[in-house]
């Protein structure tokens, strides 16, 4: 019983250690700090989720990429770079290969590519386009993290398991509680019938001393009497034989 509680407890203990992580995880992608950009940063990296396969094999829709910031004039062709640009009309963020630099006057400008495209981007970016550079990812947490990022996702994942837990932890609680009051309950029985036994044992104490003092008094009184009557029977003798002796002068 004891080893099936204590497995149970460890295995609380992973769940909540999960969860723990998994929020940290939640608040690294979508509540960390943001520079001038927008775009969610901390200790400068920025991890995102994949949503397109233009990047295979390097990576793909779903995978949790990580972008770090970097100097500009270090990138090189061949870098896998993070930038704003334009998507269906929209602002938005991509990931591709830098596959030209051309300079001029002292600025740069970038052509990219995506690994699984056929031609490159259509926009041309400059350096303060650029986010930062690829630099690691996670295969497949991409979807974990954007199902964090849905209410649902949270609820489920992180808000109703800590809930879970924390009712267990009062309830372990209560049930502390509980045990200690018993074992004061206890304590006190124990020690009640400590007292009685004691109050007992000294009742006994005392009968068994006055019942040694009335069997000496007895021992004395008879040892008393059988002296008296030994005093007796030599006072009969002798008054005895000076009868006799009287006797015999007449």
């Amino acid at each position: 019983m004891k080893t099936a509680k204590k497995v149970f407890t460890i295995g609380v203990s992973i769940l909540l250690w999960a969860i723990i992580l998994l929020a940290a995880l939640f608040a690294f992608t979508t509540l960390a700090t943001q520079d001038s950009t927008k775009v969610a940063s901390l200790a400068g990296y920025t991890p995102m989720t994949v949503k397109t396969d233009s990047m295979l094999p390097t990576f793909a829709t779903g995978d949790l990429i990580f972008i770090k910031k970097t100097d500009t004039a270090k990138l090189a062709v061949g870098d896998v770079v993070c930038f704003h640009t334009i998507i269906e009309n929209q602002y938005a963020l991509n990931t591709h290969r830098i596959s030209d630099i051309t300079e001029e006057n002292g600025v740069r400008s970038y052509t990219t590519k995506g690994d699984n495209n056929e031609i490159s981007d259509q926009h041309i970016i400059a350096d303060g386009d650029i986010v930062g550079k690829y630099v690691g990812k996670v295969s497949g947490l991409g979807r974990v993290m954007d199902f964090l990022s849905s209410s649902m996702g949270f609820l489920v994942v992180i808000v109703l398991p800590m809930l879970l837990f924390f009712i267990y932890q009062l309830y372990h609680l209560i049930m502390v509680v509980v045990e200690m009051k018993k074992a004061t309950a206890a304590e006190a029985a124990v020690a009640a019938a400590q007292a009685a036994a004691a109050v007992t044992a000294g009742g006994n104490a005392e009968a068994a001393t006055a019942n040694a003092k009335a069997a000496q008094a007895q021992a004395e009184a008879e040892a008393a009497l059988a002296e008296a009557q030994r005093l007796k029977a030599e006072a009969e003798a002798t008054l005895a034989a000076a009868k006799a002796t009287a006797h015999k002068g007449e």
